[in-house]
């Protein structure tokens, strides 16, 4: 965030001025009112970061079952863990109870690499639960050798780690933040880093993990770029960021990012893609039925008084261009979650999208 904490001692008027920008910043983040903003920056000596954090593990202590959550889950670490393995003896893996999970794909399919990028919409705690266990269905439906997901909280991250005990759990920062799911048996991890992005306000930045897929090297790359219109600018300096971070990868590595990028078409004709990198969606023909991952008229979600339907979530590919290496192409493009749970909403209030490269 931009000022996180009072370690200088600003005059009266500057120190008001000060605090009610950390609660308008705090009450945008959590998607509550300046109130409780104040109330819990105040309880948290007017710290960002520490104050979401008690927030957020405060609304979810309520709303996930006990069995679903560690014992010390109510208390914020200083550092998160950004990559840990949930021990298979401690974990239900949601997968084994599904005849999906015995269908064997095909030769075809196995040579494939599938991913699913999703904004799940943490910071909607209503019927949470149900949501999460709608996420963990499509797992079990699609099977994705990766899965990028944005608007993550803690208690959201450890159900998955109880059910999802296939995949290996990459996390982001503290508060909300994106995360990776990384399937155990078709992608060998290396390592991974937090990159940030110097000038948000919202405390986005980008998750990148080195990985191996059938001996080709991947870099794997998530983010949720600045929201709403007013910081076109912000976005537009994180998507310059992420292409020249793709534009630059070793030209032996394949190149995948995916994410809630907030984007509007003419914000990404101003910074423009580099001529290696391409939008999958494009590269895919432009399919109308893939077009909105954003759309309040056929998601009900959330309540909001205008219809709006945007391309917000994105699939970007820089494939390897070194002779000798697999040159992994964009084939199949579709979007998840557009059935209701019988809860009677979506899994979250942006769609999936689903998709699958094959070597060329």
């Amino acid at each position: 965030m931009a000022c996180t904490s009072e370690s200088e001692t600003p005059s009266v008027s500057n120190l008001e001025e000060k605090r009610s920008r950390l609660c308008d910043e705090f009450a945008a983040v959590a998607g509550t009112d300046s109130a409780v903003a104040q109330c819990y920056l105040a309880e948290n000596d007017w710290e960002m970061e520490r104050a979401l954090n008690s927030f957020f593990e405060a609304d979810m202590e309520r709303v996930f079952d006990v069995e679903d959550l560690p014992e010390n889950a109510t208390t914020p670490k200083a550092k998160r863990q950004k990559v840990e393995e949930t021990t298979p003896g401690d974990c239900i893996d949601l997968t084994a109870d599904s005849p999906a999970a015995t269908r064997k794909p095909s030769e075809d399919d196995d040579g494939k690499l599938s991913m699913i990028t999703w904004n799940v919409d943490g910071l909607d705690t209503d019927n949470i639960v149900e949501r999460a266990r709608g996420l963990c269905s499509y797992l079990v439906l699609y099977t994705p050798d990766v899965v990028f997901l944005q608007e993550l909280i803690p208690p959201y991250v450890q159900y998955l780690k109880k059910r999802a005990v296939s995949y290996l759990m990459i996390e982001g920062t503290e508060a909300y933040f994106t995360g990776m799911l990384l399937k155990k048996s078709r992608i060998t991890f290396v390592e991974s880093e937090i990159v940030a992005f110097p000038t948000t306000q919202m405390m986005r930045n980008l998750l990148v993990a080195q990985v191996i897929f059938k001996g080709q090297k991947l870099c794997l790359m998530t983010s949720h770029f600045e929201s709403c219109k007013a910081h076109t600018a912000e976005r537009m300096k994180q998507l310059r960021m992420v292409m020249q971070r793709m534009k630059e990868a070793p030209d032996d590595v394949t190149v995948v990012f995916g994410g809630d990028t907030n984007l509007r078409d003419t914000e990404v004709a101003k910074v423009g893609l580099p001529a290696t990198v391409c939008d999958v969606w494009e590269r895919l023909g432009k399919q109308e039925h893939c077009r909105y991952t954003w759309d309040t008229k056929a998601n009900s979600n959330k309540t909001v008084p205008f219809v709006s339907r945007c391309r917000f979530d994105r699939i970007y590919h820089r494939p390897a261009i070194k002779d000798g290496v697999l040159h992994l192409a964009p084939d199949h493009m579709a979007l998840v979650g557009l059935e209701k749970l019988d809860c009677g909403r979506y899994t979250s209030d942006h769609w999936g999208i689903y998709c699958t490269f094959s070597v060329e």
